[in-house]
């Protein structure tokens, strides 16, 4: 018999379905060691010595592995075909070596790149060694961030109280957003204008745009004021035009590759709205189930086997003329092709989207990967494209009109890179007219235009974004995003990426003190570098060695460094954005309360602050991020049309909201909250009376009869029937549930009264099985934050600790420890008895107390009498 280890129990109960009786398949629930999360975890003075630690689960859990192989031929370590998966055989092999679990045990490493049955069997046939170098990589990596986080963190805390652990990777990502931000504020926005007209050729009109004036090529700033606007249509509407050229061509699309991680989760970001981490976990789920490929890879090649089925089910499916005559090859750009396996595509071709009986989540995303699949091996579209050149007689003034046509779908009939699956190619199909016709312009329409800003980052950008600059690697992205949240250093604002203050000023601490270590090409090059590691080209001590002299030496030069000197810099940093100009001239750090000290930023035991020079005899303050009087300051919004009455923002003691007056003397006037993540200054009436105007009619319940309404609670968007409150997912859901979904929700309420308008609160993460009951334990989000659960049992994750990398092992101390706080039945009827005891006695005394003053009272107006 052999025992195969995998990483989870899904997994496990899958592969050992393809094996059979002579294998015993288990599960190592992830990681079974770790560095200690303290000073000496790496040793760089013994040759990057590392402290390995297994909590008591893992301990557990290998305590199971070695029993099995005490009647086992032999071990097979099966886990992912990564570096992490490298790792992971890595660590479970040295653990038995030292436990002499293995003497006398074959040990074997497969791989496969995904859990079917075909892939499985291949893999036990063709079994391999431990790769060492992916092993060094791993272990270079995981001491690089461990060296870097654990000693630049204590120099932020020390020199900008308030601000968290400085991540190695995840600080260059935070810089990217920040600069993204300052690059939004210092744009000035340039007027700009365009001349288009419609035409008329002896045929339907269609519209052209002026392309050339006076003879000379317009372009985009040719025309910049509204003058030159007008002045260019006047010219057009004097002169006289004729088709000058009529020019059709073909032209071919061809279809994108099919999706590595990075390129996957920027298309559930644009067509489904996942963000990086939901999406990494539907396909997860889709990878133990068989249905994918593995999900994490930089490789956009595929198998031969699978071209070929692809093709099979795209003649199958749509036909002969959408298969071409030879199949696609893709082949990575990526240097290290050791780590770069094959594309993410769905294991069996056959199995249609409509076919999958999974979550919502895994549907939807094994559609889109299905999609990109097929797609990828399908024949190019085909589209004529057309250009009309207008010209006036005097060949002084052109207009220019563009169109096309799709003449054959090929592969846009099933998948189009970046667009909604519905969505068609509309460019305009341009009527059919003839060289040499004379033109009939009219409705000439000059159009004001202003440049835009660069947009902030979207999920699928930033990932974008890091891909491009070499950042990170596809098994870090999601975790890279979340960090920078959980940390609190930005914040999405309609899904976009906007920085927090606090992670503005940790950026700007980290590119004046630690400039090099935030700089996108040293990241890259580090990178690579682990790269080279995988690739055996590279020793990873000696690399390391090199990495720590330097940054060791820049650690001790900053011991030395006095808070005055940091606050100078980053005032120096941060200026336009803490003290921006008020436009009027006078100084932007002039002290509004006291009119001769400067402002500048302070800081305390709760973070950073702008105060006053001439502190103590000037106490002035204000929080970092508000603008002078303007955090504070009332304004009226408009007269709502309905009632004729002034709509206000104001400010009162738990933050701003939004008031109707009252239309008649005495009556209370109409309030609204600004929900969480509404920016105050940017409500307008319209908003305003959205607010007011709450909780909304949804509809009436088709049962009783009774109205539905949504409304925005103390704890959040809720819908409301009768007594029965059901959670919305956002604010926005206020204002857009239907009556159906509003249904539903309340009827999933009534069903589960403690999901919270849902069927049964969801884990975002799924651990693995409870060893001693084999029911499932996961992590979940909560109104209080993140935590884990088993049966009844909720446990707080502690601050400072990443959800995405909460283990099963860990998940279990924390149940355990919250599990033992639990009072038993007998402590708990103690306690009641005391409760009950001491309640007495307070009755007792209060009536005591009573009678005392009762007959105090009375001897007082009997003497009075006497």
């Amino acid at each position: 018999m052999q025992v195969v280890i995998v990483e989870s129990p899904s997994k496990a109960k899958t592969i050992g379905k393809y094996l059979g009786k002579d294998y015993e398949v288990l599960a190592s629930y992830g990681h079974i060691r770790d560095l200690p999360s303290k000073d000496g975890s790496v040793d760089p003075e013994k040759d990057f010595e590392m402290i390995w630690d297994m909590d008591s689960k893992s301990k557990a859990r290998m305590k199971e592995i070695t029993d099995a192989l005490k009647d086992a031929d032999g071990v097979i370590l099966a886990t992912d075909p990564d570096r992490e998966g490298e790792a992971i055989s890595w660590h479970l092999y040295d653990v038995l070596e030292k436990k002499k679990a293995l003497k006398d045990k074959s040990v074997q490493r497969v791989a496969f790149n995904a859990v079917t049955k075909k892939a499985v069997q291949e893999a036990i046939s063709n079994p391999r060694d431990i790769d060492q170098d992916l092993v060094d990589a791993y272990l270079a990596r995981r001491a690089l961030d461990y060296l870097v986080g654990f000693s630049l963190s204590p120099i932020l805390w020390r020199k900008l109280p308030g601000s968290r652990s400085a991540g190695r990777v995840q600080s260059v990502a935070l810089r990217l957003i920040c600069e993204r931000e300052l690059d939004i504020e210092k744009f000035v926005a340039e007027e700009f204008w365009t001349v288009e007209a419609d035409v008329k050729a002896g045929s339907d009109p269609f519209t052209a745009r002026l392309t050339t004036l006076d003879g000379e090529k317009v372009q985009k700033f040719t025309l910049t004021t509204e003058a030159d606007g007008h002045r260019a249509r006047d010219l057009i509407e004097a002169a006289d035009f004729t088709i000058a050229s009529v020019e059709a061509k073909p032209t071919k699309r061809n279809p994108s590759a099919p999706f590595t991680t990075s390129t996957m989760q920027q298309e559930a970001s644009r067509k489904i709205g996942f963000t990086a981490k939901r999406t990494m976990q539907a396909a997860q789920r889709l990878y133990e189930a068989g249905l994918i490929t593995y999900m994490r890879t930089d490789g956009i090649d595929m198998a031969p086997e699978a071209v070929m089925a692809c093709r099979d089910e795209i003649k199958a499916r749509y036909g002969d003329r959408f298969v071409p005559s030879s199949p696609r090859m893709y082949k990575s750009k990526q240097k290290n092709a050791q780590e770069a396996h094959e594309c993410i595509r769905p294991t069996n071709f056959g199995q249609h989207p409509d076919d999958i009986r999974m979550g919502e989540d895994e549907a939807k995303l094994y559609r889109l990967i299905w999609r990109r699949a097929v797609a990828c091996q399908m024949a190019s579209a085909e589209l004529e494209q057309t250009t009309i050149d207008v010209r006036s007689s005097d060949q002084q003034i052109g207009l220019r009109a563009t169109g096309s046509v799709i003449t054959f779908e090929g592969f846009i009939a099933v998948y189009t890179e970046g667009r909604d699956d519905e969505e068609e190619e509309k460019e305009g199909v341009l009527p059919k007219v003839s060289q040499g016709a004379t033109a009939d312009l009219s409705k000439v329409n000059p159009e004001q235009h202003f440049t835009q800003p660069p947009p902030r980052f979207t999920e699928a950008s930033l990932v974008k974004a890091l891909e491009e600059n070499g950042i990170g690697r596809p098994s870090t992205y999601a975790s890279i995003i979340s960090t920078l949240q959980d940390r609190s250093y930005v914040r999405m604002d309609k899904n976009r990426f906007v920085p927090e203050d606090r992670g503005r000023l940790v950026t700007a601490f980290l590119e004046n003190f630690f400039g090099k270590y935030v700089e996108y090409d040293f990241t890259a090059q580090l990178e690579n570098t682990l790269d080279e590691i995988s690739d055996g080209k590279e020793e990873w001590r000696k690399f390391l060695a090199r990495f720590w002299e330097e940054f060791h030496a820049k650690i001790d030069g900053m011991k030395e460094l006095r808070i005055t000197e940091v606050l100078d810099a980053l005032n120096e940093a941060l200026g336009p954005h803490v003290f921006p100009d008020k436009g009027d001239g006078t100084d932007p750090r002039l002290c509004p309360t006291c009119g001769e000290g400067q402002l500048s930023l302070k800081v305390g035991r709760f973070g950073a602050f702008v105060g006053c020079s001439r502190y103590p005899d000037c106490k002035h303050t204000r929080q970092l991020g508000e603008t002078e009087g303007e955090s504070k300051e009332d304004k009226i919004l408009g007269i709502d049309p309905d009632t004729s009455t002034e709509v206000s923002l104001k400010h009162g003691r738990f933050g701003p909201y939004v008031e109707r007056a009252s239309e008649a003397e005495g009556e209370k006037p109409k309030r609204g909250s600004i929900p969480k993540g509404w920016d105050p200054h940017d409500i307008d009436l319209e908003q305003a009376l959205k607010l007011i105007n709450l909780p909304r009619d949804v509809g009436p319940h088709p049962e009783d009869g009774e109205k539905i309404e949504a409304g925005i609670g103390r704890f959040g968007p809720f819908v409301k029937h009768g007594k029965t409150y059901a959670s919305l997912e956002s604010v926005d859901d206020v204002w857009e549930v239907g009556i159906n979904r509003a249904v539903t929700l309340i009827a999933d309420k009534i069903a589960n009264p403690r999901g919270r308008g849902r069927a049964a609160a969801k884990p975002k993460k799924e651990l693995g099985k409870h060893p001693d009951t084999e029911e499932v334990v996961g992590v979940y989000e909560g109104r209080y934050g993140p935590y884990v659960k088993h049966q009844k049992t909720n446990a707080t994750i502690p601050k400072g600790e990443n959800p995405d990398e909460i283990t099963l092992e860990r998940a279990l101390e924390l149940i355990a420890e919250r599990e033992a706080k639990k009072p038993t039945k007998k402590k708990a009827a103690k306690k009641k008895k005391a409760a009950k005891k001491k309640a007495t006695k307070k009755k007792a005394a209060k009536k005591t107390t009573k009678k005392a003053t009762k007959k105090a009272t009375k001897k007082k107006a009997t003497s009075t009498e006497e």
